[in-house]
C-alpha cells in the first residue's frame, strides 16, 4: 500500500470534507432525533425547540443545502447549550466537550460551506448562504 503523504490529502480534500460535513451532520441529526423521540418531548420546551433545530441542521449539512445556515444556527445552539448545560471553563469536568468539538465543526463549516459536493450548488449553481 501506497503511503500517504500531504499531496495525497490535498488530492482527495474534496472528498475528505464531504466526509466530515456529512457525518458531523448525520451525527447532530441523530442526536436532535434522540431529543424529540423521547416520551416526555414537547414542542415548547427548550429540549424540544433544540431537537428540532438540530435534525434540521443536521439534515442541512448532511445534503449541503444552506450549509452555511445550518452552521451558523448549530454554532449558536452550542453556544447555549455549553452555557446553559454545561457551565464552566473546562468541558471535561463540566460534561461540555461534545458541544465544543460540535461547535469548532460548526466553525469549519460555516467558512468552507458546503464544498465541492453539495446540493445547494446543483440546485441553484451556487450557494445562497
Amino acid at each position: 500500500m501506497k503511503k500517504c503523504n500531504l499531496k495525497c490529502v490535498s488530492k482527495y480534500g474534496d472528498q475528505l470534507y464531504l466526509v466530515f460535513r456529512v457525518l458531523i451532520g448525520a451525527m447532530f441529526f441523530l442526536h436532535g432525533l434522540g431529543k424529540v423521540t423521547v416520551e416526555s418531548f414537547s414542542v415548547i420546551s427548550l429540549l424540544g425547540v433544540a431537537g428540532i433545530v438540530e435534525i434540521l441542521v443536521g439534515a442541512m449539512l448532511v445534503l449541503g443545502l444552506w450549509t452555511r445556515l445550518g452552521a451558523l444556527a448549530g454554532a449558536i445552539t452550542m453556544v447555549v447549550a455549553y452555557v446553559m448545560m454545561h457551565p464552566g471553563l473546562n468541558p471535561l469536568s463540566s460534561g461540555g466537550e461534545l458541544a465544543v468539538l460540535y461547535l469548532v465543526s460548526f466553525l469549519v463549516i460555516l467558512r468552507d460551506g458546503a464544498g465541492k459536493y453539495g446540493l445547494e450548488k446543483k440546485l441553484f449553481k451556487k450557494e445562497q448562504f
